[in-house]
């Protein structure tokens, strides 16, 4: 399974997602069992390309043992709907950018990931952009949940 997790600028939401769900995958021995075999993070817009991940987003996750440091921002491409299995956007704009976006033959999956955490409460991840620490939390608290919910669905599978 090869997965992008998707936000607007790739510098908040996916890269932790990304993030996240890659430490969650390492722990369960899921890329060793050949269950997920690429993890990626891509934006709908180009204003960050190849920029590293917001401060912000990386102290958070750095908190929390997560190191996002080694990430850069790029944009969603045509290939990417070939290459990836389950393409997942982190809020309701950037699905229906995705679904404009897929190209007639792609066969990858296009969800919202919260999809897998309804536990949470929330369907989307809020963008913590223009907000304060609290909110880089709740998008860790977000992602945590999601990522894994998202390995043990891959489990069942």
């Amino acid at each position: 399974m090869k997965i992008l997790f998707v936000c607007l600028g790739n510098i908040c939401r996916s890269p932790t997602a990304e993030g996240v769900f890659r430490a969650v995958a390492e722990r369960e021995a899921a890329f060793a069992r050949g269950e997920v075999t690429h993890v990626d993070s891509a934006g709908t817009g180009d204003w960050h390309v190849g920029d590293p991940p917001d401060r912000r987003t990386v102290a958070a996750a750095r908190r929390r043992g997560y190191d996002l440091s080694r990430l850069r921002a790029r944009q969603v491409a045509e290939g990417d709907f070939h290459d990836f299995d389950l393409l997942l956007a982190m809020d309701r704009a950037n699905l229906a950018e995705l679904q404009r976006l897929r190209p007639a033959g792609s066969r990858a999956q296009v969800k919202l990931f919260l999809e897998y955490a309804p536990e949470a409460g929330e369907v989307e991840v809020p963008d913590p952009y223009y907000g304060g620490e609290p909110g880089f939390e709740r998008v860790l608290d977000l992602c945590e949940a999601a990522a894994t919910a998202l390995l043990r669905d891959l489990r069942r599978r």
